[in-house]
């Protein structure tokens, strides 16, 4: 059975360039023989988290119906662009309420971690904050070491919206090999 790999850009503006990345590791995610699916998080849109609000109203439908994407695959793959050098409120937002019910939509999946960014340091800071928060945080999450990071992307899509620069397609297919390879292991391990 494919391993099922759920794709989230972390971000929904119109020409992202982390929405490009995300639908060129989905198309290739397929191609190695993954069951791939990108989602976007305009369609689960949800307020800004406020214990109060949770008190009084619980955890949104949209935050719930999201866990359960997460919970469908055995990996995920974020890419986010970089906001004042950490993660974009959207995402953030997302992982917070997500994590009200629980850590299920984290622990038991393999998450990767990539990032676009038009200037020269490709989203690292992004990267580093995400790490720290589904790992560190108590999440629980396993994040590969493994990440892409791309750097004036702003250039670095052809008209085909393939990659330009042969090195930098290596690491993205590096990235997705290593993905695949480690969620199909907790896979097997889990179904033995």
């Amino acid at each position: 059975m494919a391993v099922r790999v759920l794709v989230v850009p972390g971000s929904f503006r119109t020409g992202s360039l982390n929405t490009r990345l995300a639908a060129l590791a989905t198309k290739k995610l397929a191609l190695r023989g993954a069951e791939v699916r990108r989602i976007s998080l305009a369609d689960y849109q949800m307020p800004i988290y406020n214990g109060d609000l949770e008190k009084e109203s619980g955890t949104p439908a949209a935050a719930q119906k999201l866990a359960e994407q997460f919970m469908a695959h055995d990996a995920v793959l974020l890419v986010s662009p970089e906001y004042n050098a950490s993660i974009p409120p959207v995402l953030s937002n997302a992982i917070d309420w997500m994590s009200r019910d629980g850590v299920a939509p984290f622990r038991d999946r393999v998450f990767a971690l990539a990032a676009a960014s038009p200037g020269p340091f490709g989203g690292v800071r992004v990267a580093l904050a995400l790490r720290q928060m589904l790992e560190a945080s108590g999440l629980g999450a396993l994040v590969i070491p493994e990440h892409f990071l791309l750097t004036f992307a702003g250039e670095a899509f052809a008209e085909n919206e393939e990659l330009k620069d042969a090195a930098a397609d290596k690491r993205l297919e590096a990235v997705l090999r290593a993905l695949i390879e480690r969620a199909t292991a907790l896979k097997l391990s889990r179904e033995s």
